[in-house]
C-alpha cells in the first residue's frame, strides 16, 4: 500500500516516483496506466541496450570484410567500421543481396531496367535476376545496373519435377535456381537447349490449362494469354491468372491461384519439365550454383533435398521475408547445404508480396554462398576465355561484360594470368 501524507507524518521523506510505480495495488486505474507505460519504456530501453551491446564474433568480422571486398573490390574494407555496423545492426550498414527476382521477360511485371531501378531505390547492392526458364533479360539488367553501381548475378529459375511418394501417379513440380558468374554460364548452348524445351512446353501447358478452365465454365482464348505474356515470352500461370482477372472470373491473381491454378488444382497442368536431378547436373556442368527454391512449398522437403543433394545440389532457400525457417535450417545443416533466400519479387501491383531486399541474409550466409560460388565461377570463366574464337556466339551477354572497366578480384587474376601467358607465347 502507498501511505498517505497523514499516515507518514510531516517529517516523512517525500514519495519518490519509482515508489509509486512499484506498488499500485490500491491506487486505481490512473496509476496502473503509469506503471504499464513505465514498464514498456524499461523494456524498450533494455532492447536498445541489447542491440548496442551485440557481441561481434571474429567470424562475422572476417565474413563481412570478405563480402565488402567482393562487392567493392576497389574500396578496402574498414574492420573498425564493420564492427560498429555489425554491433549496432544499422540497416544503412548492410550490403543488401537480393537473390530471387523476376522481370517481364518471364512472369514479372517490371522490365529488367525498371527492376534494377527499383532495387537501387530499395538499397540493394547485389541483384540476381532469376527469370523462369530464360536468361533473356540479363544483358539489359547488367547495362542498367552498371549505371547505378549495382552488381548483377546472372541467374535463372528452372522448372523441373521430382517423383512424389505422396502422389504416386504424378510428379511434383519443383524449381531450381541457377546462379552464374558475371560472364555467364559455360556450355551456354547446352543450357539454352534445355531452357528452350521447357519454354516450348509452357505453350503446351497453357493450352491444357485453358482447356480445363473451359470445362469449368471459364473459357479464355490462347491469343489473350499470349498478348498478356508479351512478345517472345513463354506464357505461365501468372499470365493465365491475369487473363482470368480481365475476364472477370476472379477478383485478383491471388484468388486465381488459390482456387484454380495452384499445384494440383482443378485447372493445373504440367508442361515439359525435366527431372530436377538432370537440371542440377546441367547447372554444375555449366559453371553454376544450384539452389532449391522455396522448399517450404514441397510435400516432403527432407526426401526431396536428400535426392537432389546426391545430384549435386549446393544450397537451399531458407530465409523468408516473414522470418520463418520452418525447420528448413536443420535440413540444410543435415545435408551440408548453404542457406540462402530471396524475396521472389514479381512487382505485382496491388498484390501483397515481399519487396526487393526485404529478406535479410546474415553476413555469414552471404559469405558462405560467395565462398562456395567463387571457385565455381572462376573455373567457368577459365573455360569461357579459352573456349575459342566463337565464344561470343556461345555467350550472348559476355561481350559487354568483358568490356566493362571493373571486374571481380577472381576475374582480374584470371585475366592477368591469361594476358601474361599470351604475352610470353608471342615472344
Amino acid at each position: 500500500m502507498i501511505p498517505s501524507q497523514d499516515a507518514t507524518g510531516a517529517d516523512a521523506p517525500p514519495l519518490q516516483q519509482e515508489d509509486v510505480d512499484v506498488d499500485v495495488e490500491s491506487t486505481g486505474d490512473g496509476t496502473e496506466k503509469e506503471k504499464n507505460t513505465h514498464e514498456k519504456n524499461k523494456k524498450k530501453k533494455k532492447k536498445k541496450k541489447r542491440r548496442r551491446r551485440k557481441i561481434v564474433t571474429p567470424e562475422e568480422i572476417s565474413a563481412a570484410s570478405y563480402v565488402r571486398h567482393w562487392v567493392f573490390p576497389d574500396s578496402p574494407p574498414d574492420d573498425a567500421d564493420i564492427i560498429v555496423q555489425l554491433s549496432t545492426s544499422k540497416p544503412a550498414g548492410r550490403i543488401l543481396f537480393e537473390l530471387h527476382s523476376h522481370s517481364s521477360c518471364s512472369d514479372g511485371f517490371l522490365s529488367p531496367t525498371a527492376l534494377v531501378d527499383r532495387a537501387h531505390t530499395r538499397g540493394v547492392k547485389v541483384l540476381a535476376l532469376t527469370d523462369h526458364d530464360t536468361m533473356a533479360g540479363i544483358t539489359e539488367a547488367i547495362e542498367a545496373a552498371h549505371k547505378l553501381g549495382i552488381k548483377i548475378i546472372p541467374g535463372v529459375e528452372i522448372s523441373a519435377s521430382v517423383f512424389s511418394k505422396e502422389e504416386a501417379k504424378m510428379d511434383e513440380p519443383v524449381h531450381i535456381l541457377a546462379y552464374y558468374g558475371s560472364w555467364g554460364p559455360t556450355k551456354y548452348n547446352e543450357l539454352e537447349e534445355m531452357l528452350t524445351r521447357i519454354r516450348e512446353g509452357r505453350h503446351f501447358r497453357a493450352k491444357k490449362i485453358l482447356s480445363k478452365l473451359t470445362q469449368l465454365k471459364m473459357p479464355l482464348k490462347f491469343e489473350q494469354v499470349s498478348r498478356i505474356a508479351g512478345t517472345g515470352v513463354a506464357p505461365g500461370r501468372v499470365h493465365v491468372a491475369r487473363a482470368m482477372v480481365e475476364a472477370g472470373y476472379v477478383e485478383n491473381i491471388r484468388q486465381a491461384f488459390s482456387k484454380y491454378l495452384y499445384d494440383g488444382g482443378p485447372a493445373y497442368a504440367s508442361g515439359n519439365e525435366p527431372r530436377a536431378e538432370e537440371v542440377i547436373r546441367l547447372i554444375c556442368r555449366t559453371g553454376g550454383v544450384a539452389v532449391l527454391a522455396h522448399p517450404w512449398a514441397l510435400k516432403n522437403p527432407p526426401a526431396v533435398v536428400k535426392s537432389l543433394k546426391a545430384s549435386g545440389l549446393h544450397a537451399i532457400e531458407v530465409y523468408r521475408s516473414d522470418g520463418k525457417l520452418s525447420g528448413l535450417s536443420d535440413i540444410a545443416d543435415s545435408y551440408g547445404l548453404v542457406k540462402v533466400g530471396g524475396s521472389d519479387f514479381h512487382g505485382r501491383s496491388g498484390c501483397e508480396e515481399p519487396d526487393l531486399g526485404s529478406v535479410h541474409l546474415p553476413v555469414i550466409s552471404i559469405f558462405e554462398f560467395l565462398k562456395l560460388a567463387d571457385p565455381i565461377w572462376c573455373e567457368a570463366l577459365k573455360d569461357i576465355l579459352t573456349s575459342g574464337a566463337d565464344g561470343e556466339k556461345k555467350f550472348p551477354f559476355c561481350k559487354w561484360i568483358s568490356d566493362r572497366p571493373c571486374h571481380d578480384c577472381c576475374e582480374i587474376q584470371i585475366l592477368d594470368c591469361l594476358q601474361l601467358t599470351r604475352t610470353e607465347g608471342s615472344k
